[in-house]
């Protein structure tokens, strides 16, 4: 009756769900370990860049020195982008300052969309392993109930120890099932609440940039 016993006298089918199951715990493992390395890399260089952008240094020596780095966090993408946008509309000598600000914008809520879907990646095979995997092992389970009730119809007497293999080989199978959706679902829970408070830290960053990039180009026509 140990472990490896129930696995060997398994089955083809509740064997199947086994090794699915298991394949399934891995991969999400590796996700998990990979989006939580991702999303405090995202964290650290949020924070690092707006001690950097709120220390006054010049717009334009702050643009030209990330334009000069590889590997920008999420918040210096937005900032690169939307003055990159702004100074090409600036000098192409638009006159507009609504249509300057419109285009910065724009760029930057492109920005923040690819940071969305970098966060985000993954995510939605995590939610797929919680929600799925416990009827998967549901299934085992079923499968090896139904295979020990057909063993019963070829003996003449039922006993426990002949029932017993088979209905622990059945339970196995739900065991797994909730080994690897758990660890799943609360990683999406806790990483889906992280992405949105870091997606929320940019777009409140957008903002706040364009205020300064607004009252930038508006004091300019009005110097004009």
């Amino acid at each position: 009756m140990s472990i490896w016993s129930l696995v060997g006298n398994a089955s083809w089918i509740v064997l199947l769900v086994l090794i699915l199951l298991v394949v399934a715990s891995v991969v999400s493992w590796v996700m998990i370990v990979q989006r939580g390395m991702l999303i405090r890399s995202a964290h650290q260089n949020m924070l690092a860049f707006e001690d950097r952008f709120w220390s006054g240094m010049d717009l334009t020596q702050l643009y030209r020195e990330l334009d000069k780095e590889d590997d920008l966090g999420g918040l210096e993408q937005i900032f690169r982008s939307g003055f990159s946008e702004f100074s090409r509309m600036r000098s192409q000598g638009t006159e507009d300052a609504d249509a300057v600000m419109e285009a910065t914008q724009r760029a930057m809520r492109v920005a923040i969309s690819r940071e969305q879907e970098k966060l985000e990646t993954h995510l939605p095979f995590l939610a797929s392993v919680g929600s799925t995997c416990p009827y998967v092992g549901l299934f085992g389970t079923v499968v090896g109930i139904m295979n020990s009730f057909r063993g019963l119809a070829n003996v003449q007497q039922a006993t426990l120890a002949s029932v017993a293999p088979g209905i622990a080989e059945a339970l196995m199978t739900t065991a797994v099932g909730l080994v690897a959706a758990i660890p799943a679902v609360v990683a999406y829970n806790r990483y889906a609440s992280r992405v949105e408070a870091l997606l929320a830290n940019y777009e409140t960053f957008a903002d706040e940039f364009s205020s300064i990039l607004h009252r930038k180009v508006h004091s300019r026509h009005r110097a004009g």
